[in-house]
């Protein structure tokens, strides 16, 4: 690939999609990457136990709480 300031600005590049295309597709580089599928997780990698849920939830309870009876407040002065 060229290295001259037209070859590397990537608003002139933007102009010539096929430029870029044609340059990815010579490209070693990009050709000597390691290929693999990536998945979402489908569960958590830490276990939760149900005291721990239950924490949690308990948690977002008061926090909600607080949230709320702050609203009230504010809306009532």
């Amino acid at each position: 690939m060229k290295t001259t300031p037209e070859a590397l600005n990537p608003f002139s590049l933007m102009m010539e999609p096929e430029r870029v295309l044609h340059t990815m597709e010579r490209s070693q580089q990009l050709r000597g990457l390691r290929r693999h599928k990536l998945r979402p997780l489908d569960k958590p990698l830490i276990p939760y136990t149900s005291e721990a849920l239950a924490s949690r939830a308990a948690y977002d309870a008061m926090v909600d709480a607080q949230e709320l009876d702050a609203l009230d407040d504010y809306l009532l002065n």
